[in-house]
């Protein structure tokens, strides 16, 4: 399914369901590209849609190293799910939200660095853990779920050129990718329920 089709069917949906506001989750492994895909979703909805990022809930990194977590950032527990599930219930109930925003540039999130407006109806969150079949993430409910399934070699290759343009060395790149992002990528893709609609990229 293409971005502009998951739309209508998000769109067709959000009719149906009439009043509220619509949230759909657009899941995914790292580097399976679900920021670009949720704009492009976002995008051809148009007005009244806009996207919500789980990542603005990454633990700082002072935290994680207190917690000897440093090196497995991105893991599910280097998250704030708590306070990821509680703004899932405000932007149900709260015409207007504070999010946060994951600073990839930095490596830190900006607390209530963005805001989701009464104007807001159609709601794309996107993350790697919000299908991960796993308290306290598996609580979280949505009108609409999507997966990006995305072959391992693929996402490997993306990685190494994410990382790359982040400014690691090749040996950095490789070393971060084992011990860290493929973890990551392997438990997503084994541990995630299964979604309304299912996006594959070859």
């Amino acid at each position: 399914m293409t971005p502009a089709a998951l739309a209508e069917m998000i769109r067709a949906k959000a009719i149906a369901q009439g009043q509220g506001r619509f949230i759909a989750a657009l899941a995914g492994p790292p580097g399976s590209g679900k920021s670009t895909t949720a704009e492009a979703v976002a995008h051809h909805l148009g007005k009244g849609a806009r996207v919500v990022p789980m990542d603005g809930f990454h633990y700082d990194d002072r935290v994680l190293e207190a917690r000897g977590l440093r090196s497995r950032k991105g893991a599910p527990n280097t998250f704030d799910v708590g306070g990821f599930l509680h703004l899932l219930t405000r932007l149900r109930n709260e015409d207007e939200v504070a999010i946060p925003v994951f600073d990839r540039n930095l490596e830190i999130s900006r607390g209530s660095a963005d805001i989701v407006g009464p104007e807001d109806r159609i709601l794309i969150v996107e993350g790697n853990y919000l299908l991960l079949n796993e308290a306290p993430w598996n609580t979280a409910q949505y009108d609409l779920t999507a997966f990006i399934d995305v072959p391992e070699a693929e996402l490997e290759r993306r990685l190494l050129a994410r990382w790359a343009h982040f400014g690691k060395t090749p040996e950095q790149a490789r070393a971060w990718i084992d011990g860290n992002d493929m973890p990551n990528i392997r438990r997503v893709n084994a541990g995630s329920r299964a979604a309304d609609v299912v996006l594959r990229q070859d």
